[in-house]
């Protein structure tokens, strides 16, 4: 009976690590993309960047 109940443990664990590891993959695969997308139109527009003087701050290149 124990060994039985080991196995269990021992598949349900697995099943939780395949789970675990493999959700982050898949979300980051197929909203990537999208993420992508929504931090290029915020650069663009200047959303969500601090104001000074009411202004926006302008790009400056390295020096």
């Amino acid at each position: 009976m124990t060994v039985e109940y080991v196995l269990l443990l021992f598949c349900m664990f697995m099943i939780g690590i395949k789970f675990f590891f493999s959700a982050p993959m898949e979300a980051f695969r197929d909203y990537g993309p999208v993420l992508g997308a929504r931090v290029e139109k915020h650069l663009t527009t200047g959303h969500g960047f601090k104001m000074e003087n009411g202004q926006a701050l302008q790009w400056q290149k390295a020096k």
